[in-house]
């Protein structure tokens, strides 16, 4: 659909009497959402790439331009608090882009009766996060909502990077057979935030894997990888985000699923709350898709960096099977499944 035929046409997939619940990203709904409303209403180049940013031309570099809210509940969680996830969720946007991050803005929406004390962790986080990746906070805004309509905070966030010269990553960048690697375990951030919302005691504490993944890319870069796509695994996992690559591509993915690794508190959590892992949210997770032959020297500059050194391959690109791009898993048994994105999430409110 082009844009100019949005006022003379229904919007697709999404009926106009539609009423949306839940809390977005990762889900079929969600989807059909921005393909039939968001995507047809801005069309252009940059945002036709569905990236996790865009990279547009500006002074002479490229540069890569994200943003971000975060609804996050509860605000404190083993790992982290909703300020330093705000960070990192926009440098590891710029970062899937193959840019160096280089500022963030910050919108603060604050519901009345929040503890100045929570506030003040929360924006320390934030400034102990950037200060961590070398990026500075240059503009933002404060809002104060009435109470009961806000939920403690609501944190929106832009950043910018540069892309450096020769470095392009995007979904169609993706080739047949390439190779995905993971940089490690998944399904962490998820549980953490569920445990701490329900109460729910393991024999021992999950903990988020928050984190910035900009120094793992920037090292990457510097290794001469020749990077075909990045995505990191937020809203909907690691199963969303090969979905939505897929579909983004028109090619067909093959994911094995023994080689996916799982801590045995998630694993178990997992199991005794109905969940697969496959779809619960990260927050320092990525894939990267490289040519065979940058396997080796993808693998030895991740597994060299502190983010990295669980990496591992988990499958490859393949050619698009009938009907278009798609996931399929090979089971631990040799059985193999399709892999689709769910009507809403697993896990609402934990980006």
């Amino acid at each position: 659909m082009s844009a100019d035929s949005v006022s003379s046409c229904p919007v697709p997939h999404v009926p106009k009497d539609t009423v949306l619940l839940g809390h977005g990203g990762g889900g079929r709904l969600m989807q059909q959402l921005l393909e039939g409303l968001i995507l047809p209403a801005f069309r252009n180049p940059a945002l036709d790439r569905r990236h996790d940013g865009a990279v547009v031309e500006f002074g002479g570099e490229r540069v890569a331009f994200t943003t971000d809210s975060y609804v996050v509940h509860p605000l404190f969680f083993p790992g982290g608090d909703i300020g330093r996830l705000a960070v990192h969720g926009t440098l590891n946007d710029l970062a899937m882009c193959g840019a160096k991050p280089r500022y963030l803005s910050a919108g603060l929406i604050i519901e009345e009766g929040l503890p100045m004390a929570d506030l003040g962790r929360i924006v320390e986080s934030m400034r102990q996060a950037a200060a961590a990746a070398g990026v500075s906070l240059v503009t933002g805004d404060t809002k104060v909502v009435d109470r009961g309509k806000g939920d403690g905070l609501f944190i929106n966030t832009a950043g910018l990077g540069v892309v450096p010269p020769g470095v392009d990553v995007g979904p169609d960048r993706l080739r047949a057979g390439d190779v995905i690697i993971l940089n490690g375990d998944i399904g962490r951030h998820g549980m953490a935030i569920m445990a701490q919302r329900e109460g729910l005691a393991f024999e021992s504490t999950i903990v988020s894997d928050t984190a910035d993944l900009s120094g793992l890319v920037a090292a990457t870069v510097a290794a001469g990888v020749d990077m075909h796509c990045l995505r990191d695994c937020t809203r909907g996992g690691l199963g969303a985000s090969l979905i939505e690559l897929a579909e983004t591509a028109g090619l067909h993915i093959r994911l094995r699923e023994a080689a996916v690794p799982v801590v045995e508190p998630v694993r178990g959590a997992c199991e005794i709350l109905g969940l697969d892992p496959l779809y619960v949210a990260n927050e320092g997770r990525c894939v990267l898709m490289v040519p065979p032959h940058e396997v080796a020297p993808a693998l030895a500059a991740w597994r060299a960096h502190p983010e990295g050194r669980g990496a591992c391959v988990i499958g490859e690109v393949g050619d698009p099977r009938r009907g278009g791009g798609g996931v399929t898993v090979e089971s631990q048994i040799g059985t193999e499944r399709l892999l689709d994105l769910f009507s809403g999430e697993q896990l609402p409110r934990i980006c």
